[in-house]
């Protein structure tokens, strides 16, 4: 029997849009390969821990779909997922533990992208340059300097792009946008959004040896080497500056991108944030509690509550986003559904779905069959030049607003921001949260 490291060993030696047309060529080895509109797509999924090991399953339930291969430079992970997969459909994915050889792969079309954000940016531009569609994650990126970056290399690449932003796919969370635009509550000029959670202290960490089973090198990618501490990973990075996004990035950005979606609305001219690490003296770096704001000139006005260490519902909902207009509130929890709300607090409307639901609490796979329409969307993008529900502009626009927030947070300061290109105006100490420093030899390159 092999052990995990030799597992890791072989996989790491294994072989190696923004408008889309009514077919598009999809490089598979050979730029030969058309996909038509009722071919197999090949998925090969990137980083296959947790929500990647979803991801995988859920692409593998699709009709017309084969998950080919998979990546992750944690062997225990790719033997767990290529099991499951095996379990579901008899056929054995290839293994990789290197992206960069993954990519050399001939036999996907799509490269999805379910790594830790460090890496989100980085994986989705080398997968497009190697001539693959990509599904990434949220958030889009590490910093805002990587949304442009990548805005520009799906523009160049001609591939389909699209994010793990599901609720634009959802049914009745559209019903509830359109009612939001068409004047349902009448004029809308504020909208808040919001997650609560009750998360336990991360504790105290100390450097030890790296297990065996993880390529910590492979890990960190394009992010400056340090020293592996017991509690990184597999979920605890989230919470440190130099890999993660925190509660802002890790939820909010997901509710954000509503309320841009409903207030009809780009990037802020004034982003503000107040909080800390208030319940836990650990190695927790982002705030446990935040309160982001955001400024869109005279239009509107939103914002963002994350509350690590409560799990209290507003509103009725752990998640959501609410729209107040001047004749009433259109609520929306974290599942497909909504409530309209008259100016007295009573529920006049409330749209759900008893089929297709999600599972507040599961941080894996809590909307598996809602997730599986955003997944046909692209696939239909990829296929017959359909509109994409999500498309990486404005999931890096939605993405780049918490970034702000973010920043904002860290310098204690109020960020002036320009309109019409989401960067900071004047204050140079922020200016320098907006991009990073990367390991040499793993910086991004267009």
């Amino acid at each position: 029997m092999t052990s995990r490291r030799d597992f890791l060993r072989k996989a790491a030696m294994a072989t190696a849009a923004l408008s889309v047309g009514q077919f598009i060529p999809a490089v598979s080895g050979g730029r030969n390969r058309i996909i038509g509109a009722s071919d197999l797509i090949r998925v090969g999924v990137i980083g296959v821990n947790s929500r990647g090991l979803a991801l995988a399953s859920s692409f593998a339930k699709m009709p017309l779909c084969e998950v080919t291969c998979l990546c992750d430079c944690d062997a225990k992970a790719l033997e767990r997922c290529q099991a499951q997969i095996v379990k579901q459909t008899g056929k054995a994915p290839r293994c990789f533990a290197d992206i960069r050889k993954m990519l050399e792969y001939k036999d996907f079309d799509v490269a999805v992208i379910a790594m830790p954000d460090h890496w989100h940016a980085a994986a989705a531009i080398m997968a497009l340059q190697a001539g693959k569609h990509v599904y990434l994650e949220k958030p889009t990126s590490y910093c805002p300097a990587e949304n442009e970056l990548l805005i520009k290399a799906a523009s160049m690449s001609g591939k389909v792009i699209t994010a793990g932003n599901q609720r634009r796919s959802w049914p009745n969370v559209i019903a509830a946008i359109e009612a939001v635009k068409d004047g349902t509550i009448g004029e809308v000029r504020y909208a808040k959004s919001w997650y609560s959670i009750n998360r336990p202290s991360i504790g105290r960490g100390k450097e030890v040896p790296v297990p065996e089973h993880l390529d910590w090198n492979l890990w960190q990618g394009p992010a400056p080497r340090r020293p592996f501490h017991g509690n990184y990973v597999h979920y605890n990075w989230h919470w440190f500056y130099h890999w993660g996004t925190g509660e802002a990035l890790n939820n909010g950005t997901h509710f954000v991108d509503i309320l841009r979606w409903g207030l009809g609305v780009d990037y802020p001219t004034l982003v503000t944030s107040v909080g800390g690490r208030f319940r836990y003296q650990d190695d927790w770096e982002f705030p446990d509690t935040q309160m982001i704001t955001f400024q869109f000139g005279n239009k509107a006005a939103g914002s963002w509550e994350g509350r690590s260490c409560n799990s209290t519902p507003l509103d009725g909902f752990g998640v959501g986003v609410a729209f107040y207009g001047e004749n009433g509130t259109i609520l929306l929890g974290g599942g497909n559904e909504y409530k309209l709300v008259d100016m007295k607090g009573t529920v006049v409307k409330h749209k759900f779905s008893t089929e297709l639901t999600f599972e507040p609490g599961n941080l894996v796979n809590p909307s598996e069959k809602l997730d599986q329409i955003h997944f046909k969307n692209f696939f239909d993008a990829i296929r017959l030049g359909t509109k994409l529900n999500s498309d990486i502009v404005n999931a890096c626009i939605s993405t780049q607003l918490v970034q702000l927030g973010n920043i904002a947070q860290r310098t204690g300061t109020a960020l002036h921001i320009d309109p019409a290109t989401g960067r900071i105006i004047g204050n140079p100490e922020a200016q320098k949260l907006f991009s990073r420093e990367y390991e040499p030899g793993w910086e991004i390159k267009l």
